[in-house]
């Protein structure tokens, strides 16, 4: 990895700068929180040659011809005390075994450099150029993809609709099924206010309540039928997602659903309006199909819009540009 040259902390001592020139540290260490110059550090001039001085005689016998007792401990015979390490000439403070380029070690290197992959538990800071915390949202055919909230005031806005629909449709069947079964609930709630938890001798409804339940249920599921598969067969849009400014397009080509891709999408959260019948089964499973897109990234696709390869998208807010008239382009030589 190659580093640029610049004014780095030293990896020796983290209170100094030194520059680095691309392969070496140059010059002498400046204090950490000193501005630095700009540019590399001025040359320094090369050390005066030191003339040797003569080695002084001393009384004091050789160590190396001493013999074996007068060598240092742990040091073999016929050899001198241990030799004192220190820096080859020409090197400053600092310079050391553990000093080298930028990135050497745990702690070297210039501000936010890591080694490639990243150490356990590293994450690149935050807006460092290069780095992306999280990947790029997609956009299908070009298009950002529909929030949740908008799709949720979009199928609250159907919903309100197809409920007006079967109060005008519906609403004598529903009548009808109120008063077969009000004489029960009328009696229960008597006995629970006087205390009484028994239910032997309760009214039961006749035996038109359940053919009622049924007839409701299959107006209520032609109802929305009808108010969803052709609009979206068409544009792709019901009232409520024309309203919320949403679509719903195929995967594979920015298009118009047509009619068997709508009615399959439909199908996977209007049809189980008749198992409202069983026990609520039905019911749960619309829940279920509602919430979906809240768990598929990062398409945000439901159960519905899996099974007929859809999925929503946001329509852009464009205004259609002015025709052009060549007779009102201003006279001149360019054509």
């Amino acid at each position: 990895m190659s580093v640029q040259p610049g004014w780095y902390v030293d990896p020796a001592d983290t209170e100094t700068r030194r520059y680095w020139d691309g392969e070496g540290w140059l010059g002498a260490p400046i204090p950490v929180d000193a501005t630095p110059p700009d540019g590399p550090p001025p040359v320094e001039p090369p050390p005066a040659p030191v003339t040797p001085a003569a080695p002084a005689v001393s009384a004091t016998p050789d160590p190396a011809s001493a013999g074996p007792t007068t060598a240092a401990p742990g040091w073999p015979p016929h050899q001198g005390p241990p030799p004192e390490y220190g820096p080859p000439p020409g090197h400053g403070p600092g310079w050391g075994p553990q000093a080298g380029p930028p990135g050497w070690g745990p702690q070297g290197g210039p501000p936010g450099w890591a080694p490639p992959g990243g150490q356990p538990g590293w994450a690149p800071p935050a807006g460092h150029p290069g780095w992306a915390v999280r990947p790029p949202e997609p956009r299908p055919h070009g298009l950002a993809l529909a929030g949740y909230g908008r799709r949720f005031v979009a199928r609250l806005i159907d919903f309100g609709l197809i409920l007006a629909l079967n109060v005008v449709v519906n609403g004598w069947f529903v009548w009808r099924l109120i008063q077969e079964w009000a004489p029960y609930w009328e009696e229960l709630f008597r006995r629970a206010v006087r205390g009484d938890s028994s239910t032997e001798g309760l009214p039961m409804p006749g035996e038109q309540a359940g053919s009622l339940l049924v007839v409701i249920l299959l107006i209520a599921t032609a109802l929305w039928l009808a108010y969803e598969v052709p609009v979206m067969a068409a544009g792709g849009q019901t009232i409520g997602k024309r309203l919320m400014r949403i679509r719903a397009v195929p995967i594979a080509a920015d298009q118009p659903l047509g009619f068997g891709r709508a009615l399959s999408r439909w199908s996977s959260l209007g049809l189980p309006t008749l198992l409202w019948y069983c026990g609520g089964i039905g019911l749960v499973w619309q829940l279920v199909v509602a919430l979906s897109p809240l768990f598929d990234h990062p398409l945000r696709r439901g159960l519905h819009d899996k099974r007929a390869q859809t999925v929503v998208v946001e329509v852009p807010n464009t205004t259609d540009p002015a025709p052009s008239n060549d007779r009102n382009q201003p006279s001149g030589d360019t054509p």
